[in-house]
């Protein structure tokens, strides 16, 4: 593993690239990055590298986001297919026909979402800005949120709202057991929850702490007299957690029993498609290229900027 990762290195210093990876990616990723972050560090980032290539490890819509905000650049995916099953609830041609079917409301889309969507929305949102947003918006403003009915309806409790959503979800997070969260809880009775707000209410309702990955890690660090966090989220930030608190004993819930067979982890199957051997030859060929049409970029980088604009 040491040689790919100085392989890696060395080519991104050749190409004058630099890897993007989000929290939920393997830890071998993780670590040979340049930047690791959530959906809305990630868009940050590409917003303002002076980078030629930037490689997103990640799922597909990161690399469309980051390429509809850099152009010019180079955006390279290590497995094309890395999909999202949340971003393919939300067909472009359905959100056209609800919004139609609304003409007077405002159309606010997760960041989980394709660039054609993107591109029929007035402002996109992350788990990390989606309150702020939402509560930047008027109060009489009538708004049609999606594709995350768990997200949607956290933020509806939260600001008062009373958005119309989107019937999506993301299948990692509404697959967290409750039960297995309430024996845990019975275990460590002294443990703080950690949630991301794509979970559903009941176990929102059990949590401590709700918010975006970075916010996750950020309660982590904040509390490091805090021994043990169960964490209901994709897997992937108990790397960057163990890291920032080493003492800590960080406890992923599993998700609900599939065929009879449990597991103690909760992975998303798409996120874990890139590895470092396909990171390394996307590199080496540039292959494997996000291509947004002209059209829809111009459409989309509209709510993406606008969100990066409410967010500072």
């Amino acid at each position: 593993m040491d040689n790919i990762n100085v392989a890696i290195r060395d080519l991104c210093k050749r190409k004058n690239a630099i890897i993007l990876a989000h929290y939920y990616q393997r830890p071998e990723i993780q670590e040979v990055a340049d930047f690791i972050g959530d959906s809305l560090a990630l868009a940050h980032q590409a917003a303002k590298t002076d980078a030629d290539i930037l490689v997103v490890c990640g799922v597909h819509f990161m690399a469309e986001t980051a390429k509809i905000l850099c152009p010019d650049k180079k955006v390279l995916i290590p497995d094309p297919t890395a999909g999202c099953s949340l971003a393919d609830s939300c067909k472009a041609e359905d959100l056209a026909e609800w919004k139609s079917a609304h003409p007077d409301h405002t159309i606010v889309s997760y960041v989980n979402t394709s660039a054609a969507v993107k591109a029929l929305t007035d402002v996109v949102v992350t788990s990390s800005n989606a309150l702020k947003i939402v509560n930047s918006l008027p109060k009489d403003a009538k708004i049609l949120f999606g594709p995350d009915k768990n997200l949607g309806s956290y933020v509806n409790s939260v600001t008062g709202r009373q958005m119309d959503l989107w019937n999506g979800c993301c299948h990692v997070h509404s697959r967290f057991s409750v039960e297995a969260l309430l024996a845990l809880k019975q275990q460590y009775p002294n443990a703080k929850v950690l949630a991301h707000p794509e979970c559903k209410q009941v176990i929102l309702n059990l949590a401590d702490e709700i918010g975006s990955t970075q916010a996750l890690l950020n309660y982590v660090r904040r509390n490091p007299e805090q021994h043990d966090f169960i964490v209901v989220t994709e897997s992937g930030i108990l790397h960057e957690m163990r890291k920032a608190c080493p003492q800590a004993n960080l406890i992923p819930v599993p998700p609900e029993m599939t065929e009879g067979v449990g597991c103690s982890c909760n992975e998303c199957e798409y996120m874990r498609q890139n590895t470092l051997e396909k990171l390394y030859d996307c590199l080496l060929h540039e292959n494997n290229e996000i291509v947004v049409s002209a059209q829809i970029a111009e459409k989309a980088v509209v709510p993406i900027e606008r969100m990066l604009d409410l967010s500072k």
